[in-house]
């Protein structure tokens, strides 16, 4: 047996089991009694039942149906029967007695059909539940007769009746159960893929139908559709505030964006504004410097985060088309945000405008060894400084840590490549 039909017998036993638990056992009419002593074994048989001795509990039911013929007795019997996986006891008493069977039939007859089905005896099992379905057309027997003929490998009729039960409720559960016949049996892909499309446009993304969207597209590597139901979910689950869910599911949303069209990652973010930081750093990635400038004054205005500051500067140099027109406003900015930050990242950025534009050489080369004590392996760090020492005619040292950068990065970029052609006609 396939682990899905596995799933499907163990998810409907325990729906017939929990419908008729011990603990509803307020059914049994205890002032209707047949003996004397009658009252008195039903307590026994509850607290043996409620304290685990599942045997005495059993028993003791036996004996009070034997005594009395009460169907509630029957069916307290079978449940734990049932449990406990005496099954040839559940098929003999039944059978043995199956005329005398009123009260709790409906209920006595789906465990009844249940043990048939752990049995195997499927045939049996099926005539059972026809019978069933003659006196009690529910759409719980539909579906323990669409589990039945799933189990005989009958899929177009497993098909039917789970069609059957979703047409009369629109109940999520048979919705999936149907779509995994569709699906996984009768290779009805599109199809299934439509009828689980069409229940969430009518009835919105839970999640268990836009889990089960999510897997089909993930199966079919299906992009569009993948990234259609992370939207929804998305914004399913930030309209009811649960943060947690919602940022799962970003993540996983944002690396499909990414995966796809970067500018569609854009125009999410731009939506929904899940990410300003994210938002700011592909504005940055494709050179939209415009909008990424806008965006983190923005920002900055926002939180007053000084780091927001620096990139302020490094948006207003890099956007501007006469940098130069720039120099003093960016260099100031960054000042401001070195009185507050350590951090190398624009200690390098600042020396290398230094030295680049011969403002201020000694402390340009001052601040990239700042930030090479914190990242002694960065290679953009080691080509500012190997510039910062050309520009003082220091053409030996100049040459010996442009050689690292360039045996590691090669000569692709174009400004390390320019900067080790300068500095090899320095050292000669």
């Amino acid at each position: 047996m396939s682990s899905y039909k596995r799933f499907i017998i163990f998810s409907i036993s325990l729906v017939f089991l929990l419908g008729c638990s011990p603990s509803q056992s307020n059914i049994i009419n205890y002032n209707d009694k047949s003996f004397k002593d009658e009252d008195r074994d039903i307590l026994f048989a509850l607290e043996y039942d409620r304290s685990g001795d599942k045997e005495q509990a059993r028993s003791l039911y036996l004996s009070l149906y034997e005594r009395t013929m009460k169907d509630e007795y029957l069916l307290e019997y079978i449940k734990i029967s049932f449990a406990l996986q005496n099954y040839d006891d559940i098929v003999k008493i039944i059978k043995t007695n199956q005329k005398r069977i009123v009260k709790s039939k409906n209920q006595i007859l789906r465990i009844y059909i249940l043990t048939l089905i752990q049995q195997k005896n499927l045939d049996e099992a099926l005539n059972a539940t026809n019978e069933l379905i003659k006196e009690n057309n529910s759409n719980l027997n539909h579906e323990l007769l669409g589990n039945i003929f799933l189990q005989k490998n009958d899929y177009k009729n497993a098909k039917k009746e789970f069609e059957y039960v979703y047409k009369n409720s629109f109940d999520e559960n048979s919705l999936i159960e149907l779509i995994n016949i569709m699906y996984i049996y009768l290779n009805e892909k599109n199809e299934a893929i439509n009828l689980l499309e069409s229940h969430i446009k009518l009835y919105g993304c839970t999640n268990l139908t836009c889990s089960k969207l999510l897997n089909i597209y993930q199966e079919e590597n299906d992009i569009d559709g993948i990234i259609s139901v992370l939207k929804k979910s998305y914004y399913q689950y930030k309209d009811k505030s649960n943060h947690m869910t919602m940022d799962r599911i970003y993540k996983l949303l944002m690396y499909y964006l990414e995966k796809k069209d970067i500018n569609e990652a854009i125009i999410f973010l731009e939506k929904s504004r899940a990410d300003d930081q994210k938002l700011l750093d592909l504005y940055r990635n494709i050179k939209e410097y415009k909008k990424a400038y806008s965006l983190v004054k923005e920002l900055y205005t926002k939180t007053a985060n000084i780091d927001y500051l620096a990139q302020i500067a490094m948006l207003e140099f890099e956007s501007a088309v006469n940098k130069k027109d720039v120099l003093k406003s960016v260099i100031k900015k960054f000042d401001d945000v070195l009185v507050v930050l350590d951090n190398h990242i624009y200690q390098n950025y600042l020396g290398y405008l230094l030295i680049d534009f011969d403002i201020d050489i000694n402390r340009g080369i001052a601040l990239i060894k700042k930030a090479l004590e914190k990242a002694p392996n960065n290679l953009a760090y080691i080509d500012s400084l190997a510039w910062g020492q050309y520009k003082q005619k220091n053409c030996k040292e100049a040459y010996k840590n442009m050689k690292i950068v360039v045996d590691n990065a090669g000569l692709n970029d174009e400004e390390i490549k320019s900067h080790w052609k300068e500095i090899k006609e320095c050292n000669k």
